[in-house]
């Protein structure tokens, strides 16, 4: 039996979150530059992209550029900015034929203009799409997700369009960057880091997280269809005993 055959479509997360993790080692380790790992693992996005849209996956969110990879050498931050351009350029098309809409997190006002550009314009192009929702995390940090949603609240309290004791989760959860878009189910993170860096830190209060050895470069998408089945084996209890999951099963 195949790992799609596997899959069980009624019981699919409908948001997985993955941390691309290992580019700079998979290049060192095949004694190539670090740039190199990166046009590696831009293949790999496709491939992970591909089998989301064909299983069904609702969402999908992939950590491309943190607000700390800003500290990297500028040499990288600007290939992996060139790299984000031709990425763009050459898949917005296939994104539209593969009805996959393009969505993206993060601080982009310190993005330079021709990303900024570019990346607009492949949401704007794939907008009215219906099928899998794309979601690119760029110059992401959760900590600065937070703060921010802080500000926007304490803006509409001192405004008087919101009283304080009318601050709840769902509140929170429409001031995030992240509105309207559910919470992922599944977190996959590669190259055998056990941390999740910064990344969605309100959002994966209740994720079950899944971790591979495996090098971003090297993760395929048996890799990707295997995480889910180890999530669709979990029994998710939300603070509840088996015994009461079991019973509303």
């Amino acid at each position: 039996m195949t790992f799609v055959e596997q899959i069980d479509k009624q019981k699919l997360p409908r948001h997985v979150a993955i941390i691309m993790d290992g580019n700079g080692r998979w290049a060192n380790k095949h004694g190539k530059n670090r740039v190199y790992g990166h046009k590696q693992g831009a293949k790999t996005v496709k491939e992970i992209v591909k089998i989301s849209g064909e299983i069904g996956l609702e969402y999908l969110t992939l950590y491309a550029f943190s607000m700390e990879n800003w500290n990297r050498p500028k040499m990288e931050v600007d290939a992996l900015m060139a790299l984000l351009v031709s990425s763009i350029n050459s898949e917005t098309k296939e994104l539209v034929k593969n009805n996959v809409k393009l969505l993206s997190i993060g601080n982009h006002d310190i993005l330079p203009k021709n990303v900024r550009k570019k990346l607009y314009d492949a949401i704007d192009a794939t907008s009215k799409n219906t099928g899998l929702k794309l979601v690119l995390s760029l110059s992401y940090s959760a900590k600065w997700e937070i703060l921010e949603a802080v500000k926007k609240i304490s803006k509409q309290v001192i405004e008087g369009k919101l009283d304080i004791d009318e601050i709840n989760e769902n509140v929170f959860d429409e001031n995030l960057s992240t509105k309207g878009i559910p919470h992922p189910e599944l977190m996959i993170r590669t190259s055998g880091e056990y941390r999740i860096s910064n990344f969605l830190l309100w959002q994966l209060a209740y994720a079950e997280f899944y971790f591979t050895p495996k090098l971003w470069p090297e993760f395929t998408k048996e890799d990707f269809l295997e995480a889910i089945i180890d999530f669709q084996r979990r029994e998710r209890r939300f603070g509840k005993t088996s015994e009461q999951v079991k019973q509303k099963s």
